[in-house]
């Protein structure tokens, strides 16, 4: 199954436009033609399931047919992940915590951050892709880039964890996850936090966590801390 993406669909439409890339991709790429079926999503919980009735590669139009909602996690995940010297490393990151499960995604530059600048509308569409492959119906949201210290002061629900590498007491982020609420996890640049926002963010109610016996790329350590959370949350 195909699963197409456009944040303007609502529940009350009838019929949908699709914009001209995702009309291209439907039409010319895949070779959709009139009377093939195919499903999309708002990325707000949506599944609509519909019926192209123009395969135009500007403007496909498809006659929407049903609408399911898909249930939405017991559990919200928000990761504060410092930009990694290799974009294409973050890149990654930002897919397959798409795939397991995340919902918001904010980039945090730090005392020992290699790199400073992002490219907002390519993360955007990295975790677009990731949604639709995955069959999710929920976009997890990218915020700008800002300095740790200010994501430090914004309010915050549920649990806060800090994860990092210094010779202090630490705590196993699967030993304090508690199911069913929101998380909250910072992961630093490939030269950790330094000991100043280590304490910053304990004087906010971080709690310092290890994710393993060994030193993670922050990449890894963030899809660790992601999937450490979903199988926490996970029901048998």
């Amino acid at each position: 199954m195909n699963l197409f993406y456009s944040p303007d669909i609502s529940e009350e439409e009838s019929r949908f436009v699709f914009d001209r890339e995702e009309s291209r991709h439907i039409a010319k790429v895949l070779r959709k033609k009139e009377g093939d079926h195919i499903h999309l999503t708002n990325g707000k919980g949506w599944i609509f399931e519909a019926e192209i009735i123009l395969a135009d590669i500007k403007h496909c139009t498809a006659r929407i047919t049903g609408k399911t909602q898909q249930p939405p996690r017991t559990y919200g995940l928000h990761l504060a992940v410092a930009p990694t010297k290799m974009n294409d490393r973050y890149e990654w990151f930002l897919e397959k915590a798409t795939e397991i499960g995340i919902d918001e995604i904010t980039p945090v530059i730090c005392d020992h951050s290699e790199r400073t600048k992002i490219k907002p509308e390519r993360l955007e569409r990295i975790i677009q892709s990731a949604m639709k492959q995955s069959l999710s119906a929920y976009l997890p949201k990218v915020n700008p880039a800002m300095p740790l210290h200010k994501f430090l002061q914004r309010q915050t629900e549920g649990q806060v964890f800090i994860a990092h590498c210094e010779e202090e007491e630490r705590f196993l982020l699967k030993q304090k996850i508690t199911p069913g609420q929101n998380i909250t996890v910072l992961i630093g640049p490939e030269g950790d936090f330094s000991g100043k926002e280590i304490a910053l963010a304990k004087d906010k109610g971080y709690i310092p966590v290890s994710l393993g016996n060994t030193r993670l790329r922050t990449e890894t350590a963030a899809i660790v801390a992601c999937h450490t959370v979903a199988l926490m949350n996970q029901k048998i």
